[in-house]
């Protein structure tokens, strides 16, 4: 109780309840505490504020001229602070996530459309990048990546199930070409690759065989970073192409691309949504997280 904001509330406390006790059981603290911060406040302003007898309190001619100063104004500031109590326990305000463009689950719209159903209060960025950055530093409040690439030192939940990934063609390629029996094969075949940006290097496909990882520099005829771009090229018998099975879903089941060397690849933890450790995490950021909890259990 030892800030100016703190011990004014205290003084006018006691000059509405003109009683230290009742000031004190209003205030839920001890006399002796109201009695040392009224103590404190007039030795601030060099001046008694409260004049006190055994029978009676009542405020001094400096005191009545102080609480007329000041009255109206805290009134104000509480006003205010309540306003800011309302609005931090109701989930509000812009929410920005960087997803990955593969984590088809989250961007399947679903989960974020039930989201902003419950909470319309709540604005959403969605920013879809494969680039990696510290999202504190470029302004995020969460990310949606891989669980294998995400920092030790963030918090994050699940909102995926384990994923796999395979190579995949479509029937018209592998009628005139045939189909690999085996990774290292695929370096007989057009492929059709992946890089995030143009000065990286094509993702290496990545295989297991026997408990062991492995991975293979396909040397692409197609690279890109459009996911869609090689799905269509491989729909359009234009090589091999890979990813993750939920993303080929689709074209799968229609019959347009075939799954390869599935044995190749076994399942592996998938995304989730991971934010930085604080210790009072934003209410929009706290609703996201609880939404997706429950989801999950659904």
């Amino acid at each position: 109780m030892s800030d100016d904001l703190e011990g004014i509330s205290v003084f006018l406390a006691i000059a509405d309840a003109k009683s230290f006790r009742v000031a004190s059981e209003r205030l839920g603290v001890t006399r002796s505490a109201v009695s040392q911060a009224l103590q404190r406040l007039e030795d601030r302003v060099g001046v008694a504020l409260i004049q006190r007898t055994t029978r009676s309190v009542r405020m001094t001619e400096a005191g009545e001229l102080f609480y007329g100063a000041v009255n109206s104004s805290v009134s104000q500031v509480r006003q205010a602070m309540e306003a800011l109590r309302e609005v931090q326990s109701r989930p509000s305000g812009l929410l920005r996530i960087a997803v990955s463009s593969i984590a088809e689950s989250f961007l399947s719209g679903t989960l974020l459309a039930g989201f902003i159903k419950q909470y319309p209060e709540i604005a959403l960025d969605i920013t879809v990048t494969d680039e990696e950055f510290d999202i504190v530093d470029v302004g995020f409040d969460a990310a949606v990546r891989l669980g294998e690439v995400i920092e030790q030192d963030m918090i994050a939940i699940s909102v995926s199930p384990e994923q796999e990934q395979h190579a995949f063609a479509s029937p018209e390629y592998l009628a005139k070409n045939g189909s690999p029996n085996h990774p290292r094969e695929l370096s007989e075949h057009i492929c059709i690759g992946w890089r995030p940006r143009p000065d990286s290097a094509p993702y290496r496909w990545e295989f297991t065989e026997n408990g062991r990882d492995f991975d293979v520099a396909v040397n692409p005829k197609v690279t890109t970073n459009d996911m869609g771009l090689m799905i269509r090229m491989a729909c359009a018998g234009a090589g091999i192409t890979f990813g993750m099975v939920d993303t080929f879903q689709p074209w799968v089941s229609r019959g347009e691309l075939i799954p390869l060397l599935e044995a190749y690849g076994p399942p592996f933890n998938g995304f989730y949504l991971y934010y930085p450790k604080r210790h009072r995490q934003p209410v929009k950021l706290r609703a996201l997280v609880d939404y997706i909890r429950i989801s999950n259990l659904s």
